[in-house]
């Protein structure tokens, strides 16, 4: 029934299908990023080694201005086009690994890019945006408590797409050893959000997502 459930304060336990179309691909505009990287505005440079292309950073990351730069990369998450969509994804993977107690106050500005990204409903972005997020919430202390608030505006796409997987018929079969198996990658990304999220984090996963079922052992 569409009430509450049972000793449950939620009214939305139930929920049917998405809605036709609730997975077809949104058209993205022009990203921040993109124009500031053909402007030459970020200090990077590929770079290409025995084990294929990298950034060539002519700065320490360490000592970026994390809260101009990492929201600039976040915004081309969206980019599904070489170089800008390699360089934003690396880019932030080397933000993330290097930049310590500077990424926690650079959240609120993290998550309109991560929210644009994921309502591009791109297979290719979504498991790019994912796998970002899961490397966010460890990168630093606190980070995962500060995702916790803006749930409402980041879930929603995962629990559209979090049955969808290699075995749903789906002409789009992104092979195992790349993760890019989507369902598996929210089940995963979820995981991490309730592990590093707090006490809070597991009530608000579920009125989210509400098949979702705790990691935690009791």
């Amino acid at each position: 029934s569409p009430g509450a459930c049972h000793g449950c304060p939620l009214t939305r336990c139930v929920m049917g299908p998405p809605a036709a179309g609730a997975f077809r691909e949104r058209p993205t505009k022009p990203t921040a990023f993109r124009k500031f990287y053909e402007r030459g505005d970020f200090p990077i440079a590929l770079e290409h080694d025995t084990k294929g292309n990298r950034i060539a950073w002519k700065v320490d990351i360490e000592k970026l201005d994390y809260y101009h730069y990492l929201p600039l990369f976040f915004d081309g998450l969206c980019e599904t086009e070489h170089p800008y969509e390699f360089f934003a994804r690396q880019g932030i993977h080397d933000m993330l690994e290097h930049g310590g107690s500077k990424i926690l106050p650079t959240v609120p500005q993290l998550i309109i890019p991560i929210k644009n990204a994921l309502n591009t409903r791109n297979r290719q972005v979504i498991c790019t945006t994912l796998k970002v997020l899961q490397h966010l919430v460890v990168s630093g202390e606190m980070v995962g408590e500060a995702l916790v608030p803006y749930y409402r505006q980041i879930l929603p796409i995962l629990n559209i797409f979090k049955n969808i997987n290699r075995n749903s018929g789906d002409k789009i079969d992104y092979s195992q050893q790349k993760r890019e198996n989507i369902g598996d990658l929210i089940q995963e990304t979820l995981e991490v959000l309730e592990r590093y999220g707090g006490e809070d984090a597991f009530i608000n996963i579920k009125y989210m997502v509400p098949t979702y079922e705790t990691c935690a052992i009791h």
